[in-house]
């Protein structure tokens, strides 16, 4: 079995994500900083209109809204959501770690939490659901683990370059996904935001050609086929 290399930034987001549940568990809080501190499309809809806050009156405090989308990425629902997130972010986080380098490993794990609430908002901006969760700076990480290491990439079509082609099926392929896993949890306390998971794919896809050039990826030793 190959081995996973070892991460600085990949294990202080691990660590972090875990220290921030471990608060909300210990204390209770779990419930008012998911709400404090989640991402509220609703929020940014009325800070951006100048209405008065979304947030229910129950919750006086809150994060400014411009950093939710920072904050709401290291809040989870549970001990399950949590757990889900950490191993794939300890697999293929610190492959792209090795891969790219730490800072631009940080610099796509940051562009992943904003694609993943600026779609979020952009297809439901008044949504009364707080949205937590590290999925779409994770969405963003794997999308360019398949962009960079597949060895199988689909040829030129016409005019379309390779490169396009190859983005254009990974990215049906996971809008897809995720379509059929909302399916799959319809009507179960399970919510999952589809949208910011296909936000955080985009900026991965658009970012991890731009942040390998100049750089001499270190490829992982078990190749996508």
């Amino acid at each position: 079995m190959p081995s996973v290399p070892r991460g600085a930034a990949t294990n202080a987001l691990v660590l972090l994500n875990v220290l921030v549940w471990l608060v909300g568990y210990i204390t209770g809080w779990t419930e008012p900083m998911q709400i404090e501190g989640g991402f509220w499309s609703a929020r940014l809809h009325d800070a951006l209109n100048g209405h008065s806050s979304a947030l229910p009156i129950d919750y006086p405090w809150t994060v400014p809204v411009w950093l939710t989308p920072v904050t709401s990425a290291f809040l989870h629902a549970g001990l399950f959501h949590l757990a889900m997130n950490m191993l794939v972010l300890v697999m293929i986080g610190r492959l792209i770690e090795a891969a790219m380098g730490t800072e631009r490993f940080v610099l796509l794990y940051a562009a992943g939490i904003i694609g993943a609430a600026a779609v979020h908002y952009a297809v439901d901006p008044v949504s009364m659901t707080p949205v937590v969760g590290a999925s779409g700076a994770i969405s963003a990480l794997l999308a360019a683990y398949f962009l960079l290491f597949s060895r199988r990439k689909p040829p030129a079509i016409g005019p379309v370059p390779g490169v396009f082609v190859h983005i254009a099926w990974l990215l049906a392929a996971w809008v897809g996904i995720n379509l059929l896993s909302q399916f799959a949890f319809a009507g179960t306390a399970l919510g999952i935001a589809i949208w910011a998971h296909v936000g955080g794919f985009v900026a991965g896809l658009v970012l991890a050609v731009p942040l390998s050039r100049g750089h001499r990826i270190r490829r992982p030793r078990h190749d996508l086929p």
